[in-house]
């Protein structure tokens, strides 16, 4: 029974990792399902440190883990859907890594002009999109990176990279994300995606990027529910919805009687007493 537990939360976190890219027609194991299978392996070996029976725990934990871990997939799914749509066309690059961290790479040509930190109005307007999303997603952390090619000295370029990630920070700020979400670092030209070979490279390696990272319990709210959905309103006003009026009762006529007349009695009157006077007899007196 304590086996079939764990069996059961890993089943899970497959059925519901089942999905097809919208962008690309696959159909596979989504983010989802990717996030629910890790939830339900950590959910499990956690369970065991609870002592007891260590199948029955771990297979309890699992369960839990499944169910943690399909929410932040189906959070990080929809969020990230979301921001493909909203920077379609901006040149702003949106991926997905496995550990449910959504990443966006903002390239020089879009953020910043050549030695500058301030803002183009284009990478103004992406940051405007992208400050929308992170709103309607509050449960998770953004880290913005800074980067620079090898131009120039290595202080230089660090402090360069720095101002470039305050510059997005300080702006998402200003349109409406929690600033305590918002962390900031410069890494200069120490961390190139390619090399500085000519000038298309050093283009690519300046940039910004922003990693997104779900909380634990994000998307606890809004992971899809399987199976009979409560009405809104709950049981009693549905069946308060259900509920027929009963027809009023028919109003038949009150027939009438007619009432019995009875001769009226006649008030008794009291005869006036008449005294009578006896004759008072005289009795011989005895002396």
């Amino acid at each position: 029974m304590q086996k079939q537990l764990i069996v059961v939360g890993i089943g899970f976190s497959l059925m519901a990792g089942c999905a097809t890219d919208p962008y690309t027609g696959q159909s596979g194991i989504g983010n989802l399902g990717k996030g629910a299978g890790i939830g339900a392996a950590v959910g499990a070996g956690a369970g065991t440190l609870f002592g007891g029976n260590d199948w029955k725990n771990a297979g309890l934990g699992a369960l839990a883990g499944a169910v943690v871990g399909a929410g932040v997939g189906y959070y990080m799914d929809k969020q990230q859907e979301e921001m493909q749509q909203s920077l379609q066309g901006t040149g702003i690059q949106v991926q997905r890594t496995a550990e449910n961290t959504l990443n966006l790479t903002m390239p020089s040509n879009v953020t910043f002009a050549h030695d500058k930190a301030d803002l183009t109005f284009d990478a103004q307007n992406s940051l405007n999109s992208v400050a929308k999303v992170l709103n309607s997603y509050p449960e998770s952390t953004i880290t913005v990176t800074g980067h620079t090619d090898d131009s120039g000295s290595d202080a230089y370029n660090q402090r360069l990279s720095e101002l470039r990630a305050a510059s997005v920070s300080s702006y998402l700020a200003q349109h409406g994300v929690n600033p305590s979400r918002v962390s900031q670092q410069g890494m200069g030209e120490s961390s190139p995606k390619v090399p500085n070979s000519n000038d298309a490279n050093r283009a690519t390696n300046r940039r910004v990027e922003l990693a997104i990272i779900a909380n634990q319990n994000a998307g606890a709210a809004q992971q899809p529910q399987q199976g009979y959905q409560q009405p809104q309103g709950g049981y009693q006003q549905q069946q308060q919805q259900q509920q027929q009026p009963y027809p009023q009762q028919q109003q038949y006529p009150q027939q009438g009687y007619p009432q019995q007349q009875y001769p009226q009695q006649q008030p008794y009157q009291q005869q006036p007493y008449q005294q009578q006077n006896y004759q008072q007899q005289g009795y011989p007196v005895y002396r």
